[in-house]
């Protein structure tokens, strides 16, 4: 489907709704002279705006030096045996890829690691991107095992801390925070996948 037109803008909610969540078209608008609305991710004239852009353009264009990280993330993947993807995704949720960032709580770095679960993964220096990284992917890896390879578990634990998983019977704990992180991440790795 690459051109369609319409009269209501809730047809092409829709559309978006039941796409993939791999879709990476930019979606353009056109109203013609009679009123009607037109969509295409291919525009022909000068007359269509752009209205939504691709996810993961919107990823490049928004997020840190992302590529900047990329030969180091990927070698510290390969020492950790941790998918590059998760561990993008984890970074993108935490900072953007900014390795100066600092949370309310305190959490510092590309991986927003608290100062205490930094000095037990014995990080000297949190804005430092190698040690910062090292750190986090190591504790990602070891959560991923803490939680025999849950995902989601593993997710949870590191934003609210392993001890929260297991008060909660190994489930993700009911605190809205958490669980929109988790399905922030999740969304995030699928669109590195």
């Amino acid at each position: 489907m690459r051109r369609f037109a319409c009269s209501n803008l809730m047809v092409l909610m829709l559309c978006l709704c039941s796409c993939p969540l791999r879709c990476e078209a930019d979606i353009y608008k056109w109203i013609d002279p009679h009123g009607v609305t037109h969509f295409t991710n291919m525009p022909n004239n000068k007359s269509y705006r752009l209205i939504i852009r691709s996810r993961r353009e919107l990823i490049t264009r928004l997020g840190g030096d992302e590529k900047k990280y990329e030969t180091l993330i990927q070698g510290l993947c390969k020492k950790y045996k941790i998918d590059t993807a998760l561990v993008k995704a984890v970074i993108k949720a935490e900072s953007d890829f900014d390795p100066q960032a600092v949370s309310k709580s305190g959490a510092q770095g590309l991986m927003q690691l608290m100062p205490a679960t930094a000095q037990d993964l014995q990080v000297s220096d949190s804005f430092d991107p190698r040690d910062n990284l090292d750190g986090g992917i190591s504790y990602l890896r070891k959560l991923l095992d803490m939680f025999n390879g849950n995902l989601k578990l593993a997710l949870a634990a590191y934003n609210a801390g392993e001890n929260a998983v297991i008060a909660n019977n190994f489930q993700i704990p009911p605190y809205p925070e958490t669980q929109n992180y988790v399905r922030k991440v999740l969304n995030f790795l699928s669109q590195y996948q």
